[in-house]
């Protein structure tokens, strides 16, 4: 997930100098939230913190946004949409080819594996906090339970390559899937810290690892490689 301009609106004069200048405003305010709430919880964290993190009047931040909720709603879609819809197209071009699914689902396994990865302070942990259960978080809710589907639709598919294999229910092996990827997030804070992982994380082995839950052998793995250069 890269953090990028939506807006672009002059904001009052700070209070301090900007810590990180190279960013828009509404930007900075993101990142900072986003450490703040990764680090201390979203209940935790004020708007007077995050608009001291930046550099700013507290008035001044909501002048961009309407208070913590709508920040955090912000994160955690700029967190899932875009590999939400890398995945619709993906799932589209594969069609009903079982090799063209698994080339499919290497590519979105190993893309969102990346994006999650790059994510500023590991937003991907504030996926399950109690405050994300809430109604006013349910478009982000819906649209990765959509990405989840779509992983399950694609690793039915895929898992048609390989003869006698167990066909899984699609909800059950989209639920597995997604969670493979999402094993980057713990990994990036098992002796590390939100800003800095504590291992190197390689999108093509957690690719790999997706299609063998789908039940993918290694030729196949080989085979939905090659053909994931072709996609995206």
């Amino acid at each position: 997930m890269t953090i990028v301009e939506k807006t672009s609106r002059a904001g009052r004069p700070r209070a301090v100098p900007d810590t990180a200048p190279q960013l828009p405003p509404r930007e900075q305010i993101l990142l900072a939230a986003a450490g703040l709430f990764v680090e201390q919880g979203v209940g935790s964290t004020s708007t007077r913190a995050i608009a001291d993190a930046v550099g700013i009047r507290q008035a001044s931040l909501y002048y961009h946004f309407a208070g913590k909720d709508d920040i955090l709603a912000e994160l955690l879609d700029r967190s899932v949409r875009p590999s939400a819809e890398l995945a619709r197209r993906l799932e589209e071009q594969a069609g009903s080819d079982p090799a063209a699914a698994a080339a499919a689902l290497y590519t979105l396994a190993a893309t969102d594996t990346e994006l999650l990865a790059r994510a500023p302070h590991n937003i991907g942990s504030l996926y399950l906090i109690p405050e994300v259960r809430d109604e006013r978080f349910d478009d982000f809710r819906a649209l990765r339970h959509e990405l989840q589907e779509i992983y399950g639709r694609l690793g039915g598919k895929a898992g048609q390559l390989v003869a006698g294999s167990d066909a899984v229910p699609a909800t059950v092996l989209g639920a597995l899937l997604i969670q493979v990827v999402e094993v980057v997030i713990p990994l990036r804070r098992w002796g590390g810290t939100s800003a800095e992982p504590a291992v190197e994380i390689e999108p093509a082995v957690v690719a790999e690892a997706t299609l063998r839950t789908a039940g993918l052998g290694p030729a196949e793995i080989r085979a939905a490689a090659a053909g994931a250069t072709k996609l995206g």
